[in-house]
């Protein structure tokens, strides 16, 4: 799974790296320990061009009764996306990328969980490949939620965890988004495992595991 991620960089540098036309984040601010059921920034297809906006991490469905079921989707496993009536719809529809550029994942080893940070080796910003709804209450207040989706792991993630989040090659990001693209199968492809050669994982404390804690002392390694 996917349940914590960093985004550290300033909006303006958010805003060139993906082409943004439109911004409508007034309350971002760089992460070091983005969790489930936080606004964060994330990246859809405008009539226009890109915009940027936020988005709640874990999927409320448009059909859903109670919105706390969001809580319980903040992932979407890649290869049951159109079996599932959460997903199958929102690939063809409302798809979004969520911008990261590091996210932790707990190994467990000899009884101890020890989390890992896990970044490009250039430590550049990547996207994770998201879908994403609108819900609404009976007065008509609108809720706007995401889910990351998740592949198999590389051959780094493995001895990790058995999941990890499907990071969209940059080459394929304009067509994960956009809006004229139906075409299932060719979706589908893109959910992959990221090249291994290029990420690199290494230990970080455990007070990443407390949501409180949002520091730059939480990327640092312990090593």
């Amino acid at each position: 799974m996917c349940g914590r991620y960093t985004i550290t960089i300033p909006l303006d540098e958010l805003i060139i790296l993906y082409l943004i036309e439109k911004a409508t984040t007034a309350n971002y601010k760089p992460s070091y320990n983005v969790a489930p059921m936080q606004y964060v920034p994330a990246v859809v297809a405008g009539n226009n061009g890109n915009r940027l906006g936020e988005l709640r991490w874990g999927l409320v469905p448009s059909w859903s009764k109670d919105p706390k079921i969001g809580s319980k989707i903040i992932n979407a496993r890649a290869e049951t996306l159109t079996e599932k009536p959460a997903f199958n719809r929102l690939l063809l529809s409302r798809r979004c990328i969520v911008p990261a550029d590091g996210f932790y994942e707990w190994k467990q080893d000899s009884g101890t969980k020890q989390p890992y940070r896990i970044v490009l080796r250039d430590e550049s910003v990547f996207s994770f490949a998201g879908l994403y709804d609108i819900w609404a209450d009976e007065d008509g207040n609108k809720l706007a939620t995401c889910t990351i989706i998740t592949t198999e792991p590389n051959s780094l993630m493995a001895d990790i965890h058995n999941r990890m989040p499907v990071i969209l090659r940059k080459e394929d990001e304009a067509e994960w988004l956009a809006r004229d693209n139906h075409d299932e199968s060719t979706l589908l492809r893109l959910l992959r495992p990221f090249n291994a050669d290029k990420m690199r994982a290494y230990p970080v404390s455990a007070t990443v595991g407390n949501v409180r804690n949002n520091s730059e002392e939480l990327i640092k390694s312990i090593i």
